[in-house]
């Protein structure tokens, strides 16, 4: 039986990013996951780095641009310890409107923005299609919010991974949770046909993360919300930036390579891709960008956001299970979060430190956890 300061189960990239900085830390850690690494719903995120887009006011966002001020240095020190390299951009997005659109939410965005210190404009319909030439003659206006970037998922993932393994960390895949229970003053993770001992267990599985039983606690409120994912090969003139309208958005990933995003169901665990979901992203893709008609289809992929009753995500310990940590529930926002979670909750493992911010991923919000 392996014994390990922290174990974490799910190896998306929360939990790949928590491993590394665990491991860098100097922690004995081994990451847990029943597919790979970045194979849930990792695989199909865009890698959007825009948590102004939605405007002022979420709770959310006190977290999210605290994350997105970490980025630059958090990917300078992946890429260091990894020697991988890392499609990154912060060449910021343009939310654009349609002539049967009202551009006052936008405005309103703008203007708490600006308060607030972030640069964005206000774009007429020429200024917006000065900034991107292919968009639709229909965009009667935009918002331009400069800081705002991507960074390419699946460069993320395979780097998180190689640092984190670079630092001593265990990978073991594939390796299904099947219960987590208390063992004197270890936590005991029982695997298919083995057993894992650790003083600390951060569940960072996703939207798996309440399918796994927990002595003594309840099932974690966390349920899957399907997300289908475009990728488009594309010869035409480059997109600059993100590009977000009312039906989709746009993500020039790489070169000759624009991804396409995303639905939002109430599917269950359903991971399949479906006609529907695959058609009503070509037609708003199209509608947005009309030269996309020429583009060739690549591939369609499916993965399911773990999302929570109040849209904010579990990052904290268990009151009822010593060594227990949570952190899942990101929803769309995995990957904008993954810097600040990271650190979070090696703070709160190794030196048993809260960051007051998190104050509202607590989660006993619901319920004795």
């Amino acid at each position: 039986m392996d014994e390990f300061d922290v174990a974490v189960i799910g190896a998306g990239v929360i939990g790949e990013a928590i491993s590394y900085e665990l491991a860098a830390r100097g922690a004995s850690v081994t990451l847990l996951d029943f597919r790979g690494p970045g194979m849930g719903s990792t695989q199909a995120a865009a890698g959007m780095l825009v948590p102004y887009l939605e405007g002022f006011g979420r709770p959310l966002l006190p977290l999210a641009a605290r994350s997105l001020e970490m980025y630059d240095t958090f990917i300078d020190r992946v890429t260091r310890d990894s020697g991988a390299e890392i499609g990154y951009r912060r060449t910021g997005s343009l939310q654009v409107t349609t002539a049967d659109e009202s551009l006052d939410e936008m405005r309103s965005i703008a203007a708490d923005a600006k308060a607030a210190g972030v640069e964005c404009e206000i774009l007429d319909a020429s200024a917006a299609r000065d900034a991107e030439p292919q968009l639709t003659a229909a965009v009667s206006g935009g918002l331009f919010v400069r800081t705002h970037g991507f960074v390419v998922a699946s460069d993320l993932s395979a780097a998180l991974s190689a640092a984190a393994v670079g630092h001593g960390a265990r990978m073991r895949v594939p390796a299904r949770a099947e219960r987590i229970a208390q063992r004197g003053s270890r936590l005991e993770i029982q695997l298919e046909a083995d057993r894992v001992t650790a003083r600390h267990v951060v569940v960072a599985a996703g939207s798996w993360s309440g399918q796994i039983p927990i002595d003594g606690v309840p099932p974690l409120r966390v349920k899957p919300v399907r997300g289908q994912l475009l990728r488009l090969a594309w010869d035409g003139p480059a997109l600059n930036r993100i590009v977000w309208g009312s039906r989709c958005y746009l993500v020039p990933a790489a070169a000759g390579t624009i991804l396409v995003g995303a639905t939002v169901e109430d599917a269950g665990f359903d991971e399949r891709t479906t006609a529907g979901g695959v058609r009503e992203l070509l037609d708003a893709a199209c509608d947005l960008v009309p030269p996309l008609m020429r583009a060739t289809f690549v591939e369609a992929r499916v993965g399911l956001r773990p999302a929570t009753a109040d849209g904010m995500p579990i990052i904290g310990g268990s009151t009822k299970i010593p060594g227990l940590v949570y952190a899942t529930g990101h929803y769309r926002n995995g990957v904008l979060l993954a810097p600040l979670t990271a650190r979070a909750v090696a703070d709160l493992v190794l030196d048993n430190r809260e960051d007051p911010l998190l104050a509202g991923t607590s989660p006993q919000r619901f319920g004795e956890y």
